[in-house]
């Protein structure tokens, strides 16, 4: 066991650039909420890439998905609905306003391929490798 000096103020410092990145990243900015993002699952089945998202509540027709470079960003933006008239909210965890998401696809995809689709809150992108990545099985032949 190798005995560690504690430094408290720099465990203080840790915990407050986590905090900082958090209200950077989620919090408002000069008055406007920022862009939230959209929880992913990036997985390779058979021959292609599904990209899934979760956007519950969301429109079909508010998502915008792109490929570029590279590179699939999925973005839009709800409205926030108005159904508390009298007294204040206690609790309030749906999010309104804009949503975006972008990472980075493998070389292997093939993106003019790319078909999506929308069900139950979950937007799916499946998108298949190009025919020239795809893995060759070899034959072995005894000698």
């Amino acid at each position: 066991m190798v005995l560690q000096r504690w430094e408290q103020f720099r465990e203080l410092g840790r915990a407050e650039d986590v905090l900082a990145r958090h209200f950077r990243d989620y919090g408002p900015r000069n008055g406007v909420v920022q862009a939230w993002p959209v929880p992913l699952d990036v997985a390779q089945e058979g021959d292609s890439v599904v990209v899934k998202a979760s956007i519950p509540g969301i429109k079909p027709e508010e998502v915008e998905v792109t490929i570029e470079d590279g590179l699939i960003t999925i973005k839009g933006e709800t409205s926030a609905e108005n159904e508390q008239r009298e007294g204040r909210y206690l609790l309030r965890e749906r999010r309104a306003g804009s949503f975006y998401r972008s990472i980075r696809l493998p070389e292997t995809v093939d993106a003019d391929k790319a078909e999506s689709s929308y069900e139950n809150g979950v937007l799916t992108v499946t998108l298949p490798k190009l025919e020239s990545k795809k893995a060759k099985k070899v034959e072995v032949k005894a000698a």
